[in-house]
């Protein structure tokens, strides 16, 4: 669907979206600059109307609070074309409070009305970067996967998850298109209710391991109808050295998957000869719960919530040269913060 780009605040005014869609901007409404806040697309006519709208600048980015970079990769598919420069830090760099993440130099004509847009790319990657390896901190090099999809709205769950793999350090991704932007192939078991419609955990772990191709992990969820060790014992002595894992994903109206709960089953499919069968746990983990489900015996880790509502890191963009002048304002220093750590990345 073909969008025009906003030039002047005409634009704004003859702009209709339309009610026979859904809410979230489609990539055509990003690129001409439909989802920025109305205030820069007035700036242009006003500095058109100076004659200074052309005027070559240098713009650097910073965020109050530090964290793991993330999100450069569509700030440069925004831009790129426009004949700007870009320096900036790699995804998945840490970066410290108020150190400059992005410098964007260039015609203020070809990115300052992108500016909502270009805060709000870096913010919400970097702010699920953050979380996601703060998890894979604490996993102490266990598997961690993000499956924060179902919490956040679609529009943006494949940016979420491909931040927390290729910033975050997450070796996997249960959204399709997230887990395919990031390079890898979705990973993902069964839920819940599939166990509930086929009536009997071991019934589904015998059609799900004929199902499966070769190769593929045998991972079956364990607490549906049953005492979870129970559960894992029934299976892994169906299954033999096919199965891979159990997943525990205990309700927090049961207590939800505790040490000792993990200890049970880890001892009990030990005793039972099956020590090659994994434990893997999801369910409100986050990076205090890893470390003490780690102790206990878990093997990996399946992280929504806690990436899926990690804050983002705010981003805040100043001026610092207009034409080959140091500039800024009140509180800032004017010219350039050097940042040995950016790279030209446009």
């Amino acid at each position: 669907m073909d969008s025009p780009r906003l030039n002047r605040l005409s634009d704004v005014a003859a702009f209709e979206p339309g009610t026979a869609r859904l809410l979230s901007a489609t990539h055509e409404e990003i690129l001409s600059g439909k989802t920025t806040d109305v205030y820069f697309v007035k700036t242009r006519d006003i500095l058109d109307a100076c004659g200074r709208l052309d005027v070559p600048v240098v713009a650097e980015i910073f965020a109050r609070h530090g964290g793991v970079f993330a999100g450069i990769s569509e700030v440069v598919r925004l831009l790129e074309g426009s004949g700007v420069e870009i320096l900036s830090l790699k995804e998945g760099d840490t970066f410290s409070p108020r150190e400059v993440v992005t410098r964007i130099s260039g015609p203020y004509s070809a990115f300052g009305m992108y500016e909502t847009v270009i805060l709000g790319m870096l913010a919400s990657s970097t702010g699920w970067a953050t979380a996601a390896r703060e998890c894979v901190d604490a996993a102490g090099g266990r598997p961690v996967l993000s499956f924060g999809a179902r919490h956040v709205h679609p529009a943006v769950s494949s940016v979420m998850e491909r931040a927390a793999v290729v910033a975050g350090g997450c070796v996997g991704a249960s959204c399709i298109l997230g887990a395919k932007l990031a390079g890898i192939e979705p990973r993902g078991t069964i839920p819940h209710a599939a166990i509930l419609l086929a009536g009997d955990t071991l019934q589904i772990a015998k059609v799900y391991d004929d199902f499966l191709p070769d190769g593929e992990p045998r991972i079956i969820l364990v607490d549906t109808f049953h005492d979870e060790a129970e559960e894992s014992l029934r299976i892994a002595s169906e299954l033999g050295k096919r199965l891979s894992g159990v997943r525990l994903d205990t309700p927090s109206e049961r207590g939800g998957v505790t040490p000792e709960l993990v200890r049970e089953v880890r001892h009990r499919l030990d005793m039972a000869g099956a020590s090659h069968v994994d434990i893997i746990v999801s369910g409100g983990i986050n990076p205090e719960r890893i470390k003490v489900l780690s102790e206990a015996g878990a093997a990996s880790f399946g992280v929504g919530s806690y990436i899926a509502h990690a804050a983002p890191r705010d981003m805040t963009m100043d001026i610092k040269v207009v034409d080959g002048k140091p500039l800024a304002k009140r509180g800032r220093i004017p010219g350039i913060t050097e940042n040995p750590f950016l790279e030209r990345i446009l």
